[in-house]
């Protein structure tokens, strides 16, 4: 177990309540296609596509904000929270039963603006390419093909559940 892992599960046991951890993932769309980056050396899906911007919200920061700063560090674009646009909630799960750390809560947003030209700037990626909705590459990382399909589809739920 990570210190992490050890702080979160000390956490939900000192107040008696269960514990999420909380994601933004931003999906840079331009026309009919999405921004997306090749992980690599992770240890947590290598080899996989994935949204081009994504990361955990640090304490005391919105989601908002956590989405524009993601979309700066890995991408080298600002954007403003106001363009940003939700797309889901994920509340998902894929780990034991019972331990915070495995259930988390990912909110997916999309822009369609922001300033300077994508750019690969995150150290766990290895390319960055555009790819219309209709032909994405294959592997994508899994509950990220999830939204991106039903994105492509028009089937986007306000909640989506995965892994339950």
């Amino acid at each position: 177990m990570t210190q992490s892992e050890s702080y979160t599960e000390a956490y939900a046991a000192s107040h008696g309540r269960f514990a999420v951890i909380p994601a933004a993932y931003v999906v840079l769309r331009r026309g009919d296609e999405v921004l997306l980056q090749l992980r690599r050396g992770t240890g947590y899906f290598d080899e996989h596509w994935a949204c081009g911007a994504a990361g955990h919200v640090e304490q005391g920061e919105s989601l908002l904000a956590a989405a524009a700063r993601e979309t700066r560090e890995e991408l080298g674009v600002e954007l403003d929270e106001s363009a940003l646009t939700v797309l889901t909630v994920m509340h998902r799960t894929g780990g034991a039963p019972h331990r915070a750390i495995e259930e988390r809560i990912d909110v997916f947003f999309s822009a369609t603006a922001w300033r300077g030209e994508p750019s690969l700037m995150e150290d766990k990626a290895v390319e960055l390419r555009w790819f219309p909705l209709d032909a994405l590459p294959d592997p994508v990382v899994p509950h990220e093909l999830a939204i991106l399909e039903a994105l492509r589809d028009g089937a986007l739920s306000p909640i989506t559940p995965y892994g339950f």
